[in-house]
């Protein structure tokens, strides 16, 4: 019997060729919980995983959601994004168990599936996590974005964060005029030569943390900024 990340209830494992082989994972979670998680499929918007199936035409261009297409226009930083996730509102409770309520062990529910992506998609990129500033770490307790590279690639803290507002406290309109106001520094002595770079985060939600995360490391000389996130 095991007990569920999500909900903490008990549960039974269910029985597969495929788990006791090894091929597959034991699950973290309950059937009902795993339920509520949805999986971005179908037809995505080419830059940002956005699931495009129910997207009305007036925020379509081409194979972009209308969001990435305005942030082409502006000069793009990022050559695309994978998210795994519909960020829902059974997903958006269980992140925030994670980050702000300090359940640190739900990390290793996603590691083996970003880890996954990795391999099939992002073989050779450098993965870079993106960071808190010190007064959040400090108040946090642990980087989310570290965590959720633990068992697949070393969480080497490239970057550094210097403002400390959460972004959860910022609306879409926010977020998006902030981007011209980087908070973000390449720490001392780091200098890429044409290195493909991969960002690790939790939620992909306009873009902009990402996006001024690769302009800096494009302007120290990474060649491809892509991102990778639990929920879009």
């Amino acid at each position: 019997m095991n007990r569920c990340l999500a909900c903490h209830g008990t549960y039974y494992d269910q029985p597969g060729w495929r788990r006791l082989l090894m091929i597959e994972q034991p699950s973290q979670i309950c059937q009902t919980c795993e339920s509520k998680l949805v999986l971005i499929s179908g037809c995505r918007c080419i830059k940002c995983s956005r699931s495009m199936d129910q997207l009305s035409q007036t925020y379509r261009k081409g194979e972009q959601c209308l969001d990435c297409w305005r942030w082409g226009q502006q000069g793009e930083t990022i050559w695309k994004n994978l998210s795994i996730y519909e960020y829902n509102a059974f997903l958006k409770e269980w992140l925030a168990t994670f980050k702000f309520r300090g359940d640190a062990i739900i990390a290793s529910f996603f590691t083996n599936k970003l880890a996954n992506i990795y391999e099939k998609h992002f073989q050779g990129y450098v993965p870079v996590p993106i960071p808190l500033s010190k007064e959040r770490l400090c108040a946090r307790g642990f980087n989310q974005s570290s965590l959720l590279m633990k068992g697949w690639a070393d969480a080497v803290e490239m970057l550094v964060r210097t403002e400390g507002e959460k972004q959860s406290k910022k609306n879409r309109k926010q977020r998006i005029r902030q981007f011209k106001q980087n908070p973000f520094l390449l720490k001392d002595g780091i200098q890429f030569n044409g290195e493909n770079i991969l960002l690790i985060d939790d939620i992909y939600t306009t873009g902009t943390t990402v996006r001024q995360a690769a302009r800096v490391l494009k302007e120290k000389g990474a060649a491809k900024v892509a991102s990778l996130t639990v929920a879009r």
